[in-house]
């Protein structure tokens, strides 16, 4: 099984996992790949994350996606299985050391027509996409969640979808603030944030290290 944070027991986790669509063939060598070979592998998306992305976007169509970190590719594979003929995924990520590794499992996915890489500073790359996204998956440096959804959440149609990732950050977010790391009052902050929005409405699932489903209202 791939490492990863989870804050489901491992019984729980490995049941949702034997009944639920399993990974693709590719996605399961990339999956084995990371474990293996990069430093980190617990940030990896994972096969039940993983069908959770590919459903939800194969349920909202989405002509462009936008996702703010990359890793090695495993997430993009699975967000880009419900684009729209045509549609783009762009992806941002500051490491470029992992680039053989995405573009080796996308071109075996048959997405490295659909996938565009961007290199930088997530609030220094955005402004040079000149794209409308329909779904935006953040899954960054926990710091600036916040900063990303104030950037984009005037740039996507009433109906966009935003998937946040680490909102429960490995159960820290329920404890008290004395006790929680940085990132995990990070999280905390984000949350609070979007509780307090007018403009979406929104659900957390204790997936893997918690998710929130956001959805623009107005």
């Amino acid at each position: 099984m791939e490492a990863q944070y989870q804050i489901t027991s491992e019984a729980i986790n490995t049941y949702a996992e034997q009944y639920s669509t399993p990974e693709t063939p590719v996605l399961k060598a990339l999956n084995e790949t990371t474990v293996a070979e990069v430093r980190g592998a617990q940030m990896l998306s994972g096969a039940l994350q993983g069908s959770f992305l590919s459903m939800i976007s194969k349920l909202i169509r989405p002509k462009n996606i936008l996702e703010l970190g990359t890793y090695t590719g495993y997430s993009a594979i699975c967000l880009a299985q419900g684009l729209q003929d045509g549609g783009q995924l762009h992806t941002i990520d500051t490491d470029d050391q992992l680039q053989t590794i995405r573009d080796k499992y996308w071109k075996e996915a048959g997405l490295e027509q659909t996938i565009v890489q961007h290199i930088g500073p997530a609030a220094e790359v955005l402004p040079q996409i000149n794209t409308i996204f329909d779904l935006i998956f953040i899954d960054a440096d926990k710091k600036n969640y916040g900063v990303y959804f104030d950037m984009l959440i005037d740039q996507v149609p009433v109906g966009a979808c935003f998937i946040a990732d680490n909102v429960l950050f490995h159960s820290e977010v329920v404890q008290p603030l004395e006790n929680q790391s940085k990132s995990a009052k990070y999280m905390h902050e984000f949350n609070e944030k979007i509780k307090h929005s007018d403009r979406v409405e929104q659900v957390i699932l204790p997936i893997r290290d918690g998710i929130t489903l956001i959805r623009k209202i107005k």
